[in-house]
């Protein structure tokens, strides 16, 4: 199956910065799981979203290069693969076409109502790739 990427870009502010005087650790995570939503919203424009949920099983990151107040970054994500109830998905966080940050997300497929993970119908899988 063909990734499909969707980027966005980032600019950084103030409140993002930390004592070190670079982008936080913690605000690299929120936007890893923004991005998922982002894409997410564009692809399915809230049709599933009283009926499924995503929730973050687990978090890689690895961080290679410190990103400064008034840097843009562009970030970029894309879903490697969706199977039974989970789906795999890349961000990457890039300056001056330079990796900053980089993660993969192991997200699981939940039904809102019972709150159990579901199988990830082809329709919604089918839509990132």
């Amino acid at each position: 199956m063909q990734k499909e990427l969707y980027t966005k870009i980032i600019k950084v502010e103030p409140q993002h910065i930390d004592t070190l005087n670079h982008v936080n650790n913690v605000v690299y995570l929120e936007w890893v799981q923004n991005m998922g939503g982002y894409h997410w919203d564009e692809k399915t424009n809230g049709k599933y979203d009283v009926e499924y949920a995503w929730v973050a099983l687990d978090h890689f990151i690895e961080y290679k290069r410190p990103s400064v107040l008034g840097d843009e970054l562009v970030v970029t994500t894309y879903v490697e693969k969706c199977e039974g109830a989970r789906s795999i998905r890349h961000v990457a966080f890039h300056k001056n076409e330079k990796l900053v940050c980089r993660s993969k997300t192991n997200w699981a497929f939940i039904d809102r109502k019972s709150g159990r993970p579901q199988r990830i119908p082809g329709e919604i899988s089918e839509l990132f790739f």
